[in-house]
């Protein structure tokens, strides 16, 4: 792209901006991940004219900003729900949360500028963005939101590199064939032999016989309550007659003989579930025998004095008899949303109600009886690679989301995106139960078993997975996509940067 080559001043600047923009439409739902192979190149082609490491970092900056706006545009949604209050902040909160990881985009478009030009900058942005994106899934709590690897989420075959690699694998090599336009046809070719065989691997692994299953079935209940009708006072009786509602509908379809796992999403009950007896009364009668309620609910704990002393966002099991049988408590909080960081120092409170919740222990196993142990994700802790399960590996993992803040936007779409790669990663099925969808059961190798859409009301009815033996990553987890990543960009920047062409 020699015309990118030659741009400079404010020109290469906007070139990156609407780059990085064209990048973001191949993330989900839209998967045009044929879009990368412009978008990578160009890239290149803005670094091989930068003059300068600085230079390199603002291209990459704006790359990285157009590329984060474009695929996280969908914050704002949630600033929609209570307008009035919180729309002034629509113009700021999007580039704001793109503005940090832009700047990891930017850290390795600088590493990849003392790269010599060709073959070496390409191994070098490559290895270099890889790393990058496990950093920002580390720092100042994690936000590793659409790791480039996602863009293949679009069917289970190829995702099954992660297996091997994990999501930043995924997204090292995604770097490594997006990029190959910039090295000419033969690359070109190369990277199709490459890409066949990576679907060739997919094949094969999916073709694998599968361990017999639990016997266990999953009813998944997605009520679709709209986040600004939530937590009204007088929806509280409505939404958890829905609930319960569809619960009965749900049972009344379930096999006889089996265990039966009722799953409710995040926050689905509106009445504080652990600590209401009345509220687990009415759940029971409507559960079989042998049947358990794992529903989202917030968790109250009161001081001597009647005062509330912390809340949690919580995973409660409730069996036939009414009986509390475990609580998980969320362990990873949603800065902004569930808590507010920098306390006193921020003149804005954006969390509802006068208490942040409080974290609990995680990841953990939960064991309820009739089901197999499994490892409970509430909302954004399925995004975090390598970090869903506990040491003592489960049978399967339930991730429980209210996605509502978020519409009929991309947001679902890229969440579910995440939950399916954690369970190709894993080797473990995934059961997803969403407020206002996407609810899906999913198999240790990511294929949809069962699946509700956005914005329906229902449930669905699907036994539960087998679990497959641990994988690579599941194993080794990170050290795998780093050692892969580090070598790519040692590789890269062997003999400095060369005679620039």
């Amino acid at each position: 792209m020699p015309a990118l080559r030659r741009l400079s001043g404010r020109k290469a600047v906007f070139a990156a901006f609407g780059l990085g923009l064209l990048a973001a439409l191949a993330l989900p739902p839209l998967y045009l991940v044929p879009l990368l192979l412009i978008s990578v190149p160009g890239l290149l082609a803005l670094l091989d004219g930068a003059g300068s490491w600085k230079r390199a970092g603002v291209l990459g900056f704006a790359w990285g900003m157009g590329h984060h706006i474009a695929g996280l545009y969908w914050i704002s949604h949630a600033l929609l729900t209570d307008p009035w209050r919180w729309g002034w902040l629509i113009p700021v909160a999007v580039p704001g949360l793109a503005l940090p990881l832009a700047i990891y985009i930017a850290l390795a478009c600088i590493l990849a500028w003392f790269a010599a030009p060709g073959w070496r900058r390409w191994l070098a942005l490559s290895g270099a963005w890889a790393l990058m994106e496990m950093l920002r899934g580390l720092l100042f709590t994690g936000f590793p939101w659409n790791l480039l690897g996602t863009v293949w989420a679009f069917d289970a075959l190829p995702l099954q590199g992660a297996a091997l690699v994990g999501a930043h694998g995924l997204s090292l090599a995604t770097m490594l064939l997006a990029g190959l336009p910039a090295l000419g046809r033969r690359a070109m070719a190369g990277g199709a032999v490459a890409l066949l065989a990576l679907g060739g691997f997919g094949a094969w692994r999916m073709a694998q016989p599968q361990p017999p299953a639990p016997g266990v079935n999953l009813l998944l209940v997605q009520g679709n309550v709209q986040q600004e009708a939530k937590w009204r006072e007088e929806m509280r009786m409505p939404i958890f007659r829905r609930y319960l509602e569809l619960t009965r509908e749900g049972v009344a379809k379930a096999p006889t003989g089996a265990p039966l796992a009722v799953i409710w999403p995040e926050t689905a009950s509106p009445f504080l579930l652990p600590n209401d007896s009345d509220a687990r009364r009415y759940v029971a009668d409507i559960l079989p025998p042998g049947g358990v309620l794992l529903a989202g609910s917030v968790r109250a704990e009161w001081g001597q004095e009647g005062q509330l002393r912390q809340v949690f966002n919580s995973l409660s099991a409730v069996g036939p008899d009414a009986a509390l049988l475990g609580v998980y408590d969320k362990a990873h909080l949603v800065p902004f949303g569930e808590y507010m960081p920098l306390r006193g120092l921020v003149p804005i409170r954006i969390v509802q109600g006068g208490v942040d919740f409080s974290a609990g222990p995680g990841p953990v196993g939960m064991t309820v009886p009739g089901l197999p142990a499994f490892s409970p994700l509430i909302c954004y802790e399925v995004i975090f690679p390598g970090a869903v399960v506990p040491e003592a590996r489960p049978g399967w993992m339930l991730n429980v989301t209210n996605d509502a803040w978020f519409g009929y936007s991309a947001g679902p779409y890229q969440h579910l995106a995440a939950a399916r790669l954690r369970a190709v990663e894993e080797g473990l099925p995934m059961a997803r139960a969403a407020q206002t969808g996407i609810s899906a059961v999913m198999d240790a190798h990511g294929r949809v078993a069962a699946r509700l859409g956005l914005g329906e009301m229902g449930s669905i009815l699907a036994p539960l997975p087998p679990a497959l033996p641990p994988t690579p990553y599941a194993w080794l987890g990170a050290w795998i996509p780093a050692f892969l990543a580090a070598f790519a960009l040692l590789l890269g920047l062997m003999k400095g940067r060369g005679r620039q062409v």
